[in-house]
């Protein structure tokens, strides 16, 4: 699964993000809010200059074997862009959605800001947008339409990046009401519910919770034709190992968008002791991920013509 010869201007579309074998092996370092949590909880209170640190050791250490690095573009895309930590190989997925969101009596809304559009995504460098919704289907009736809301949003992504010639990468997270505790089918339920419906905007991509077992790969498998790729939501490296190869022999997903499960203990080392950490046990990670998809993954290339 190595493709350090590829060439990111040589690619496009989803090849841009993709390996030689149409796999995805994209490491997320776009933690804004997240990522000053993660510094506070280590006793470390973060400075700007301490975010756009970690970012750009992580790139160098890791770029070199994946496929794709999916950044903000607050603090990752200048401080990598500015370091050269990207490497050739490695496209570059940027995150569009803005960094603070509304909320309804404590349920998330989703909006876009039109500025952080494809264009400008493409004027940084990038290769996809990724776009950050939270989408939760069967909600109850009473005040604004939020799904309604969140669909509507990702309608726009998607036909902008059309327009722009650049993919559309729509992540979605679900979560309960205000006081609600969701059982895990029902959890599972609304993860598959939700990927239906963004799947039924034509996103280029999906980037999707585990939905808790392999029955619910086997339903996400049967909901979603375009590629989906799983993500790792800070879980423990080994239980994302079996998540992993679930998702891709079951679910049939195209690979991973994956980011703390590899690279979180970073967050609280400075300068050789980090460097020591991603060299032996952050890179061992990823070539584990990379192993775990290794003929299970299902190329993007088969499920864009299996639609």
């Amino acid at each position: 699964m190595n493709h350090a010869t590829d060439s990111r201007t040589s690619r496009s579309g989803l090849a841009g993000i993709a390996d030689a074998d149409g796999v995805f092996s994209i490491v997320a370092m776009d933690q804004r809010n997240t990522l000053k949590r993660m510094f506070a909880a280590a006793d470390h209170p973060a400075e700007a200059s301490d975010l756009r640190a970690v970012k750009v050791d992580v790139a160098a250490a890791l770029t070199p074997l994946a496929s794709g690095i999916l950044l903000d573009p607050t603090h990752g895309v200048p401080a990598v862009t500015e370091a050269r930590a990207l490497a050739a190989s490695c496209g570059l997925l940027v995150a569009a959605e803005p960094a603070d969101r509304g909320d309804y009596h404590g349920e998330p809304r989703t909006h876009r800001n039109p500025v952080f559009d494809a264009a400008w995504v493409r004027a940084m460098g990038g290769h996809a947008v990724k776009f950050l919704v939270q989408l939760r289907p069967n909600r109850p009736p009473g005040g604004p339409d939020i799904a309604a809301e969140v669909l509507e949003v990702v309608r726009t992504v998607v036909a902008d990046c059309a327009a722009g010639g650049i993919p559309s990468v729509i992540e979605n997270l679900i979560y309960p009401l205000p006081g609600e505790k969701l059982t895990d089918r029902q959890r599972a339920d609304l993860i598959v519910e939700a990927a239906a419906l963004i799947a039924g905007t034509g996103a280029d991509l999906i980037k999707l919770e585990y939905p808790g077992s392999v029955r619910g790969c086997r339903r996400i498998a049967d909901a979603v034709r375009q590629p989906w790729a799983v993500l790792s939501a800070g879980v423990g490296f080994e239980e994302f190992q079996r998540v992993l190869c679930e998702a891709c022999e079951e679910g049939g997903a195209s690979g991973f968008i994956a980011g703390r499960s590899i690279w979180k203990e970073a967050v609280g080392l400075d300068g050789p002791a980090r460097a020591e950490f991603l060299d032996t046990v952050a890179r061992p990670r990823l070539e584990a991920c990379l192993t775990a998809v290794a003929g299970r993954a299902r190329p993007w290339t088969e499920a864009v013509s299996g639609r």
